[in-house]
């Protein structure tokens, strides 16, 4: 076949044209909207709003969960928690002047649990007295925690310094204890604290070691005794540790604290007192593997309901409690979403409202442009184009201060915050596709003008 004959190539010359005239629409549209700043400005400002609402929304709902998580998973998600509860119906009456009463978890029900239930694997029983703690004249309110030397490796909270007591010194009972992180600068301010001596009522303690500090969030829960609502709804029994704890905390072996302070807690009032048996605040159980929680559970519950009377114990199961705290997530996400969301809506209406006024001022420009051979859909993508040009600049610019905005939250209201990687791109499809969406119908209005009408338009 001779060269003549050959077909000629249209594609490449079409596809330069369509570029370029892809090229002159968005100059036109950069130049429309530049004509008009302070009104593109304004419309931008609520698609920059919705999108660094969305990210900031997000951010902090993130971070919030996440602390909360991390609060539940420091209790083990192996792990299953029991308390003990003063019932209601044993709160004292007004018309009562003494009175004692026995409640809460005792050493036969850890027995029966270690020796009736195969899954458990460590079982870490705990009493919790308020004492006042003293170095030489200096006074701390504390919280005294009688339990046993795998209490840290149950309970994700190490050593910092020093050692936790032995097996050796919980049998024999010895006056030894661990401090809880911040106590040593209030109790020893200028010597070393491990290798001191602290005293509590007439007992003298030695130090042997400091413990790791807890997350600001765990200790304002643990001030609070509320982890997720589970909090002793009876108070907090006279001289321990329920209710509203100390903000410290010191660490003994369990025969140490049941020797010295006894089981029976006894307060005095004004003309009254009360006193209380306990013998175990708390009882950590962890099994031996995760899929065993639920189960075990069921169980240790079914043994608690059969030996107690009176519901006088809870049980705080992390791994349901962690479960229960990503359902949480995920419905506060869909709500934060969708509240942020609003406002790019709010934006997108606002759009719509200016291409239509535009649209209405630039009708003798439409006329104009028709008569001289622009087709429809050269006037629909010319304001689709203003359209999506102010939407994706509102976008990029809230994307910026959406990322911003979290790093200044958290560095002024030390709130963690976390910006996932996915949030910015979502808002900014979502501001682009809004400027898509709602600049359609004004640029419909604009592509169906008759040229003649336009053209007399004034």
């Amino acid at each position: 076949m001779s060269a003549a004959a050959k077909p000629l190539n249209t594609r490449g010359p079409f596809r330069v044209a369509s570029v370029q005239r892809w090229v002159r629409t968005v100059q036109l549209g950069m130049k429309s909207l530049w004509l008009r700043k302070l009104r593109s400005l304004l419309t931008v400002l609520g698609i920059v709003f919705g999108v660094c609402s969305v990210i900031a929304m997000l951010a902090i709902g993130e971070g919030l969960s996440y602390e909360a998580q991390e609060q539940i998973r420091r209790l083990g998600s192996n792990n299953i928690i029991l308390r003990s509860v003063k019932p209601p119906e044993e709160r004292r009456t007004s018309s009562e002047q003494s009175y004692v009463v026995e409640y809460g978890l005792s050493y036969k029900d850890v027995d029966r649990i270690r020796a009736t239930i195969p899954s458990v694997e460590i079982l870490v029983p705990s009493r919790n007295i308020r004492k006042d703690v003293w170095s030489a004249t200096r006074r701390i309110d504390c919280d005294i925690v009688g339990t046993v030397p795998w209490y840290q490796e149950m309970r994700n909270h190490r050593v910092e310094r020093g050692r936790f007591f032995t097996d050796e010194e919980l049998e024999r009972s010895e006056n030894v204890c661990v401090l809880g992180n911040g106590l040593p600068e209030a109790l020893f301010p200028i010597d070393e604290a491990i290798g001191g001596k602290v005293r509590v009522d007439g007992d003298y303690y030695r130090v042997v070691g400091v413990m790791e500090p807890k997350s600001r969030q765990a200790v304002s829960s643990q001030a609070n005794a509320n982890v997720n609502g589970l909090n002793n709804p009876a108070g907090p029994a006279p001289g321990t540790g329920a209710g509203v704890g100390a903000p410290y905390e010191m660490y003994i072996p369990l025969t140490a604290a049941k020797n010295r302070f006894g089981e029976t807690l006894v307060e005095r009032t004004s003309g009254s007192f009360s006193a209380e048996r306990v013998e175990l605040h708390e009882a950590t159980v962890k099994v031996k593997n995760i899929e065993d929680v639920v189960e075990t559970w069921h169980i240790i519950s079914d043994l608690m309901k059969s030996n107690h009377k009176k519901i006088d114990y809870e049980i705080i199961v992390p791994l349901d409690l962690l479960r229960q705290a990503e359902r949480t997530k995920r419905i506060f996400t869909i709500v934060l979403g969708a509240i942020a969301a609003i406002s790019l809506l709010v934006g997108g209406i606002g759009i719509m409202n200016i291409m239509l006024a535009t649209v209405t001022e630039r009708t003798r420009e439409i006329g104009i442009r028709r008569a001289l051979g622009a087709k429809r859909k050269d006037i629909i993508m010319q304001f689709l184009v203003e359209c999506v040009l102010l939407s994706a600049t509102g976008g990029i610019i809230g994307v910026a201060l959406g990322l911003a905005i979290p790093q200044v939250i958290s560095f002024f209201a030390e709130l963690k915050t976390i910006v996932t990687f996915w949030s910015p791109f979502v808002a900014f499809s979502i501001s682009a596709l809004v400027g898509v969406v709602f600049g359609i119908y004004p640029a419909m209005r604009a592509a169906n003008m008759d040229p003649v009408e336009a053209l007399r338009h004034e």
